[in-house]
């Protein structure tokens, strides 16, 4: 199996430094404190990481700093399209759930899109944090990293916004629905 060169032309790389760029500077209460030239050094030093975001645009997910790992050295990098992007929904939750489904199978699983794309679906406690930043969701649902536990006996996590609150609810890992995708992060 060949793997596939995952390389953007530099026109690509310019289309999508401008649009991050912009959306950086029209978004600041995500990222006060930060210098775009310094996340911009960070991007143009990592061609994988921008061809993640790259796709993390083209299936409409918005992606923006949304923070900076002191430990790491990384500038964080969500998906912060004001419903579940449109790119990534209708998916049940993983292979095997996907695999389990005898008839109407989704196209995909989040999990193994999330992959293909290189980056991660967020955790509960990062699903929750995003939300301090501002409200998302409000439509739409966004499957989360699952607990083994819960996954083990078949279901899996999402969440969404609704009367004011984050809600976290549980679905069979296999099922999925127009209104729900999965927001990704990804560190430069």
């Amino acid at each position: 199996m060949s793997i596939e060169k995952k390389e953007l032309s530099a026109e690509q790389r310019t289309e999508i430094i401008t649009l991050l760029k912009a959306r950086f500077e029209k978004n600041m209460s995500r990222h006060e404190g930060m210098q775009w030239a310094d996340v911009q050094a960070k991007l143009e030093a990592s061609s994988d990481k921008l061809w993640s975001l790259y796709e993390m645009e083209r299936t409409e997910g918005e992606p923006d700093v949304i923070g900076y790992d002191d430990a790491t050295g990384e500038y964080m990098f969500c998906d912060c399209s004001k419903e579940s992007p449109k790119g990534r929904r209708s998916l049940c939750y993983d292979r095997e759930a996907l695999e389990a489904r005898k008839q109407h199978k989704p196209e995909n699983s989040a999990i193994d899109m999330a992959a293909e794309l290189g980056i991660e679906i967020l955790t509960e406690e990062q699903y929750r944090e995003l939300q301090k930043l501002e409200n998302f969701d409000l439509k739409t649902s966004s499957w989360l990293q699952t607990p083994s536990d819960i996954r083990k006996l078949g279901g899996a996590i999402f969440g969404d916004y609704r009367y004011g609150q984050v809600f976290v609810y549980h679905n069979g890992a296999d099922s999925y629905y127009a209104a729900r995708g999965f927001r990704g992060l990804l560190k430069v």
